[in-house]
C-alpha cells in the first residue's frame, strides 16, 4: 500500500508567520530545547495518520465541501506540554467557528475509516520540541491571526527530521 501521513491543518502564508514570528521568537529563546523552524509551524485541526494515497483525492473533495467562516484565533501565552514534551503558544479560548470546522473534519475523519482522537481540542502551535519543563509564559503581546481556510497537509519523515506540505492549497 501507498500511503501518506496526513492532517487538515490551518497552514500559515508568509506574512502571517512573519506577524506570528515578531510576537513568538523571542520568548522561545527562553526555553530549553529543539526550536521548530518557523516554516513548521501550523495548527493541527484534524488528524488521519497513514491514509492510502488513493483516498486523498475523495477526502480533499469532501473537505472542499466545508465552508469556512473566516475567524479569528489570538495567541497569547507559551506552555509547558509534559507528555509530548513541548513548548507550545495557544489561544485562551477556541472561537466557536474554530470548533465547528474541527468538528466537521473530525466527521471526514470518521467516514474516511479513521477514529479521530477522543480527546479535547487544544489548538497550538508547537514552537519548540524535546522541551524542558518551565512556567507559562505569557506573550509581550498577544498574536491575532485571521483564517479563512484550511488545507490537507502531509507530514514527512527523514533523516531524524520531520517536515510538513500541503498537499492540496487553500480548500
Amino acid at each position: 500500500m501507498n500511503s501518506k501521513r496526513v492532517f487538515f491543518a490551518l497552514w500559515p502564508d508568509h506574512r502571517q508567520r512573519e506577524r506570528m514570528r515578531d510576537f513568538i521568537s523571542p520568548h522561545t529563546k527562553l526555553v530549553e530545547g529543539k526550536v521548530v523552524e518557523r516554516s513548521e509551524w501550523h495548527v493541527t485541526l484534524a488528524y488521519i495518520g497513514d491514509l492510502d494515497v488513493r483516498f486523498i483525492p475523495e477526502l480533499m473533495e469532501s473537505a472542499q465541501a466545508i465552508p469556512v467562516e473566516p475567524f479569528r484565533l489570538r495567541l497569547d501565552r507559551l506552555e509547558f506540554w509534559p507528555r509530548p514534551k513541548i513548548a507550545a503558544v495557544v489561544p485562551p479560548r477556541v472561537p466557536p467557528d474554530l470548533e465547528n470546522l474541527v468538528e466537521q473534519l473530525n466527521g471526514l475523519v470518521l467516514a474516511s475509516g479513521v477514529e479521530p482522537a477522543q480527546r479535547v481540542y487544544r489548538p497550538h502551535i508547537t514552537v519548540v520540541r524535546n522541551s524542558r519543563p518551565f512556567e507559562t509564559i505569557r506573550l509581550a503581546q498577544s498574536a491575532e491571526i485571521e483564517w479563512t481556510g484550511f488545507e490537507l497537509m502531509e507530514s514527512i519523515s527523514e533523516h531524524g527530521r520531520t517536515t510538513y506540505r500541503p498537499i492540496v492549497k487553500d480548500f
